[in-house]
This record gives structure tokens, C-alpha cells and sequence, in this order.
């Protein structure tokens, strides 16, 4: 027989967790579409009423954001121009109902490869954090997402914050999604691009992070390494077309094809690193 439990602390959620395994209930946007109307078989554990893990605080080293925070609160809160691709991701989450109850960590944890909050925490260097009865284990986001619906959590585990490093919260950033209309929608692909420039106005440091064309999203590394230096202008335009995007995988379905999705993807990074560069608007052209 299945139980039903729902912690009033973080304490109280471990010591189940510790007991037998059990399936989490955050927000619900996720949990109540698969599960349809078939009945509760799992063990599930409400964490709803942990009133601690909601919220966004700055510490010395890091932004944090708690277990619980919604996209509602990821869009009203004050972050640094950084987290614009969070928080523009944040805005196209379904509907203004579910941004209102569908948590960022929840995004994660369900694993798919169309998450909206992975490319923007990626391009962050973003880190889970994974508390047990034995103590709490930091784990960069790539590492915790393994592939569809698989992460490195394990059955004791409660993820109880996102931790952005202050270190990659400079310069600014941009989301881009292409689906198959503007909200409600699972992307074809989707791209987020963050820019430091330094004084000279070349680029510093690129990070830029691409879903829904690969098991899990991906950051482009060799993309990064190929953009430093370069002004914004026709050379930054030409190493972004010209780049061969190897960590990109992506599958024929009946959103598109591989290779479409692979010249979707081009196209949105361009337009992310345009939004983000200085000025915004067309910052990047020719």
C-alpha cells in the first residue's frame, strides 16, 4: 500500500527518504500530467509545506535558489543582468498558472530534454545541491542530469537548492525558444547565451548552452573557446556560422528533423548572443 507523507521541515523529509524510496511532489505540473488517471502506486512525499526551501538569497559565493522557488519568483526577483536568460526562460514556461506553481528545481529533477531551466543554469555554471541524513553534496548541473528522466540523485536525496557561483554572474545573457508557437509548447531547440566583454570591447568570456537538440542540453564549449577574443561584427557572425556545434545530437521527431534542428539551433544562438551583446538589439550585425 502506498503512503502519502508531508514533512513540515527538511529534517522530517530526510528521515522518510532515509526509511524506503519515495516519488517527490513539488509543484505538480510535471507529476500530475504523467501520472493522468491511472491511481497513485508510489510512495509520495509532498514537500510543499517546506516553507524553507522557497526563495532566492545572495550569499558571499553564490546566488541560491531554493528547492521551492517558482518561475513567478525567478521573474519578480532582482538579479543581476546575468540571469536575464533565467528569467526570460522563467516567462515561457506554459501558462502564468503553471509559472506560478512549477518550481525551477522540479524542472530539473523531471529530466527532459526540453527543460527550459537548463540552458540558462548551465550557461550560469549552475550546481545542485543534495542534502541526506549524511550531510549535503554539491554537484555541477551537467554532472546531475545524466539524460532523459535520469539524474545522479540518489533514493535518500532531497535537492534542496540550485547554487549559481558569483564568478559566472557578469556580463549579460539571453534565452531564445523555437517551438512550434509562442507559448504551451515544447521546443524544437532553445539557446542561452551570456557575454562578458572586456575594455577593449572583445569578447572575454562567451557561455552559451543549447537544449531539446541532445539527450540532455549542452554547452558549446568549442563555440565559447572560438568567440574569445572577437569583436562583436562580421568575424564573430562568421566563427558562429561557420562553428560545427559537435556536442549537439539531435533526433528526427515529429517536431523535426536532425538536421533541422541543428540550423535551428545556429540561428537561435545567434540571436541569444545578439541579445545579449552590448546595446541588445542587433548588436552582433555586420
Amino acid at each position: 500500500m502506498s503512503r502519502y507523507a508531508k514533512p513540515k521541515t527538511v529534517g522530517e523529509a530526510l528521515g522518510l527518504l532515509k526509511e524506503e524510496r519515495w516519488r517527490m511532489l513539488a509543484g505538480g505540473t510535471d507529476f500530475y500530467p504523467a501520472q493522468g488517471a491511472r491511481p497513485v502506486r508510489d510512495n509520495v512525499l509532498d514537500i510543499n509545506a517546506l516553507a524553507e526551501l522557497r526563495g532566492i538569497a545572495e550569499t558571499a559565493e553564490h546566488w541560491v535558489l531554493g528547492a521551492r522557488t517558482t518561475w513567478t519568483d525567478v521573474v519578480r526577483a532582482k538579479l543581476p543582468p546575468a540571469f536575464d536568460a533565467l528569467r526570460q526562460a522563467a516567462r515561457e514556461v506554459g501558462s502564468v498558472q503553471i509559472q506560478n506553481v512549477g518550481t525551477v528545481a522540479g524542472n530539473l529533477c523531471n529530466a527532459s530534454p526540453a527543460a527550459d531551466g537548463m540552458p540558462p543554469l548551465l550557461m550560469l555554471d549552475a550546481e545542485v545541491e543534495l542534502m541526506s541524513l549524511d550531510g549535503a553534496r554539491h554537484l555541477p548541473l551537467a554532472a546531475f542530469v545524466l539524460g532523459n528522466r535520469k539524474t545522479a540523485r540518489r533514493d535518500d536525496e532531497l535537492l534542496t537548492a540550485i547554487r549559481v557561483p558569483k564568478r559566472s554572474v557578469a556580463g549579460r545573457s539571453a534565452f531564445v525558444k523555437l517551438g512550434a508557437r509562442r507559448y504551451l509548447v515544447i521546443s524544437i531547440a532553445m539557446a542561452a547565451a551570456r557575454l562578458e566583454l572586456g575594455a577593449d570591447g572583445t569578447v572575454a568570456r562567451a557561455a552559451i548552452a543549447v537544449g531539446s537538440c541532445s539527450a540532455v542540453a549542452r554547452r558549446l564549449a568549442g563555440l565559447e573557446a572560438a568567440l574569445a577574443g572577437l569583436r562583436p561584427g562580421a568575424e564573430f557572425l562568421e566563427a558562429v556560422r561557420a562553428a560545427p556545434l559537435p556536442e549537439l545530437a539531435p533526433i528526427d521527431d515529429v517536431r523535426g528533423t536532425a538536421e533541422y534542428r541543428i540550423e535551428a539551433a545556429r540561428e537561435i544562438v545567434l540571436r541569444a548572443l545578439a541579445a545579449a551583446g552590448p546595446g541588445h538589439s542587433g548588436a552582433l550585425a555586420a
